[in-house]
């Protein structure tokens, strides 16, 4: 994460394409290269009726393998069997047959042949070990490693290196991991290619963050070679660490290590992820010696994730132009450019097209498909061609006309990753749990990213018990899943527990990436965990010394404006080295928070000057600052110059902003005339927001048409009928407010529990409502009967004039956390320590006048933010002005 700098290619700017209907691919013209050298030369010996000798025999076994030609590895092996005893019993030719099978995937001639020989070395079980580790028969692989030393052969450093990449290969890498340090417990020491093979394993099951530290402990004894470089770079992209990236780049630059395309393409393919074109453009033309297909892929892909589609199809035709035929992963490319720009027409034209070139798609072809689909927002579509991938053989598959048949697409790992991602966006959970189901048939729980989207469906629906049952089922937790974890209880309002486990995730020597760092810093916020905050602004001016992420940017101006430390977020905003217009916008909302309006409009117009584009939630922002200061003129220019100056056209968002702005003001009426003359369904949001200002101003006209509307969008949300049945009861009409409740309790609806939490240096406590197994209760019930008193001495007399706003109630006269949360606060901490507490409502009135009495009573700080507002309350007063 720490970065170097790396000159910047002088490069000219070359203009963002966008994606076309249709590029013209050219087809390809020649034929596959056929196997050359050895090969060859036993093909031609064959038709003159010669034989090889034991030397060559051995190099044209090898030749058969690595050219992927069973016939003329079976009339090799032919050869050497009828050859005599000079060919049937050499050693040397014995190996090569046992490795040439193990390298085609034919384990069970590779067993007979193994079998066969008359001695077997090390050459010979390694061959034999990697037969069944490359066909994911891992027990066999290691039960004949044992065999192996049980016969009394040593194995070397390559049969170790052949077990471990097994193992990693097959996506058990705890085992390979226990198995690389037994390998060193046995007094066999690593060579660089040991090395390589365990941090390339680390990286394909997404262990970045233990890549890089094995690569670390790497180099203190042994120099990385191009292989080391190019397996370690992609861990690089994985952690978006462009800083350490660049370093290894210039690495190998410094120590000679030339530029080939293995290195090129794992440096073009990071400097693409982390957005970087004109350096990834800059590596392919430095590239040493011919380029290969892979590295001609990475470049296309590039130019798609750039959005130059145009430049993508010229390298295509170029590719061809210099003698390389595409393969599968190019046409992969496109497939996924086209889904994603919703042209699925011509997606399945290249699936098409595949077959024409003699190429068979595969399951990557369908999952760039399914998720590019899913992006644009086609998710019936994607959908169906995982149904297709699951029941080829039914009628349903008949109309995919342009795959074969006969020849299935099992969905792997990924397909269902894709598809689970699809059902949480559209909070499926049922289906969610379908597809958990075949997950489990399948065997492809074990995948490390299924397990990690499968915490994320049951976190993004609500059942907090299924994704934590998933989490703790899973064996080699990375920071991936922990990040799923962490994310899920987040949103679902648990932030103390984010906290708790982002402590134990430090504790198990997991390195957190950037987005642990963002969950972590926004649930400082939620809790007002100062000290958890700022310690981790100091991990992360630690890690990224030359200037941190945007994204970390905006979650500390988050953190600390929630925290009620803006100054502090005025700094980390200054200070930002990037500031796009999410940061512009986080620094916002942090004056919105503090009820500062006038500072959310100055600084717009520093925005404007800055050159910096506003986006729609910019325009959120200034609409609610314009609600603060109650001014509706503003309110309207800023609506109208959107679109006007900017081209933003006002979302349904927009329009619950004006709404709101006219409800706050008792236009109720005219609010109702703007909904009916929106472009946009009004959706349950919108009504929600008129519900609240008829709450405000007692309209129970309008309030019935405004409930009528939510009711019908939202049957289920038991919040909007409290919200009604509190508006009732304020006016009240209690049969009304009565059969509101009844009709809660015949759908079996139940409203969240409120819960605040009170932040104490290293902890951070939880009140829910209707909880009462606080250890210290019975001293906060004890401190708020004496505080009650005494506001009744002072002719307060503290009761709900909101009397339905929770489930339950309390047998403290207090019925909300805040309360409580401040109470525990009264006994717990030092009278000099200002008291924090968050909570997931707004707070009520009844509160708002309680905790300014306690700050004059007790002479104390006490701080609080609800979503909406941030409360300073100091000598009887608070900061937002009885106005929230």
């Amino acid at each position: 994460m720490a970065t170097a700098m790396l000159p910047s290619p002088s490069l000219p700017p070359t203009p963002r394409g966008v994606l076309s209907p249709r590029c013209s691919l050219q087809a390809p013209t020649h034929e596959q290269r056929v196997p050359d050298g050895a090969c060859e030369a036993f093909a031609a010996m064959r038709a003159a009726g010669a034989a090889p000798d034991r030397f060559l025999l051995p190099q044209v076994l090898r030749a058969c393998a690595g050219a992927d030609a069973p016939r003329l590895a079976a009339a090799a092996h032919a050869l050497a069997s009828k050859g005599g005893p000079a060919l049937a019993d050499d050693a040397v030719v014995g190996n090569a047959v046992v490795a040439m099978y193990a390298a085609l995937g034919d384990v069970r001639a590779a067993r007979a042949a193994f079998a066969s020989l008359p001695e077997r070395d090390v050459v010979a079980w390694t061959a034999l070990v990697g037969a069944y580790a490359n066909a994911g028969e891992l027990g066999e692989a290691f039960q004949l490693f044992e065999s192996m030393q049980a016969s009394g052969v040593r194995p070397d450093v390559i049969s170790w290196n052949t077990l471990v990449s097994g193992f990693a290969r097959n996506g058990d890498i705890g085992a390979a991991l226990d198995l690389f340090d037994e390998m060193r417990l046995r007094g066999v020491k690593p060579r660089v290619s040991s090395w390589n093979c365990i941090i390339s394993g680390c990286v394909q099951n997404a262990r970045y963050d233990e890549a890089l530290g094995i690569f670390l402990e790497m180099c203190e004894t042994e120099m990385p070679d191009a292989v080391t470089i190019a397996s370690i770079l992609p861990a690089c992209t994985g952690l978006m660490a462009l800083g350490l990236g660049k370093q290894l780049h210039s690495y190998a630059v410094r120590c000679g290590i030339k530029l080939n395309v293995y290195i090129g393409s794992s440096l073009i393919g990071m400097y693409s992820e982390c957005r970087e074109f004109a350096y990834a453009t800059s590596v392919f033309a430095a590239i040493d010696g011919e380029r290969n297909v892979t590295v001609w892929n990475e470049l296309i892909q590039s130019y798609i994730s750039d959005g130059r589609m145009d430049k993508a199809c010229e390298a295509f035709n170029l590719m061809q132009q210099d003698g390389l035929k595409p393969d599968t992963v190019t046409y992969n490319n496109f497939i996924a450019a086209y889904a994603r720009a919703g042209q699925k027409e011509l997606a399945n034209e290249l699936l098409s097209g595949m077959m024409n070139v003699s190429l068979k798609p595969n399951v990557v072809s369908m999952n760039a498909l399914i998720s590019g689909l899913h992006q644009f927002g086609l998710c019936a579509d994607a959908l169906e061609v995982f149904r297709y991938m699951q029941l080829l053989n039914s009628g349903d598959a008949k109309r995919w006309t342009f795959l074969d048949n006969s020849n299935p697409i099992q969905p792997n790992g990924t397909t269902v990753t894709s598809v689970l991602s699809l059902l949480t966006d559209l909070k499926l959970d049922r289906l969610g749990k379908e597809v958990h189901c075949y997950a489990l048939r399948n065997g492809l729980t074990s995948n490390i990213f299924v397990s990690s989207k499968l915490v994320d469906l049951y976190g993004k629906t609500g059942d907090m018990v299924s994704a934590a049952n998933v989490f703790q089922g899973i064996s080699n937790k990375n920071v991936v899943t922990w990040n799923s974890l962490l994310a899920a209880y987040k949103h679902n309002r648990k932030p103390e527990v984010v906290l708790k486990l982002f402590c134990e995730m430090l504790e198990s020597n997991l390195l957190p990436n950037l987005v642990t760092v963002q969950i972590a810093l926004l649930s400082s916020g939620m809790t007002m965990a100062s000290g958890y905050g700022s310690e981790l602004h100091g991990f992360i001016q630690k890690n990224w010394p030359d200037g941190y992420p945007v994204t970390l940017a905006s979650a500390l101006i988050d953190m600390y404006g929630k925290c009620g430390k803006i100054e502090d977020a005025r700094l980390a905003f200054e200070r930002s080295v990037e500031k796009d217009v999410a940061v512009w916008n986080a620094m916002m909302s942090c004056y919105l928070l503090h009820r500062m309006p006038r500072d959310v409009k100055r600084l717009f117009e520093i925005l404007e000057q800055s050159r910096t584009r506003p986006d729609p939630v910019t325009f959120i922002l200034l609409l609610s600052a314009c609600k603060q200061e109650g001014s509706m003129v503003e309110a309207r220019s800023y609506f109208y110059s959107m679109e006007d100056l900017y081209g933003i056209k006002p979302s349904l968002k927009h329009y619950t902003c004006m709404v709101d702005i006219m409800g706050t003001a008792g236009l109720l009426e005219e609010s109702l005339e703007l909904i009916q003359k929106m472009p946009v369904e009004p959706d349950a949001c919108l009504w929600s927001t008129v519900l609240k200002a008829c709450k405000l101003h007692s309209d129970l006209d309008v309030a019935a048409k405004a409930a009528k509307a939510l009711f019908e969008l939202e049957p289920n949300n038991a919040s909007n009928y409290m919200l009604l049945s509190n508006i009732y009861a304020n006016s009240g009409f209690w049969d009304s407010t009565e059969s509101v409740r009844d009709a809660m309790t015949e759908h079996g609806l139940h409203v969240e529990s409120q819960c605040s939490w009170l932040y104490l240096g290293k902890s951070v406590d939880s009140f829910e409502a209707g909880d009462l197994s606080h250890p210290a209760f019975e001293d906060i019930l004890s401190t708020w009967k004496d505080l009650a008193s005494r506001m009744a001495e002072s002719g307060y007399a503290p009761q709900d004039d909101e009397p339905y706003c929770n489930v339950q109630v309390d047998p403290l006269s207090c019925h909300h956390t805040e309360r409580i949360a401040v109470c525990y606060g009264l006994i717990s901490m030092r009278a000099h320590e200002p008291i924090r507490v968050s909570k997931n409502f707004r707070m009520c009135k009844e509160c708002h006048s309680s905790i300014k009495f306690i700050s004059r009573d007790k002479k104390r700080e006490i701080l609080i933010s609800d979503g909406c507002t941030y409360h300073h309350f100091s000598d009887g007063s608070c900061s937002c002005g009885d106005m929230w």
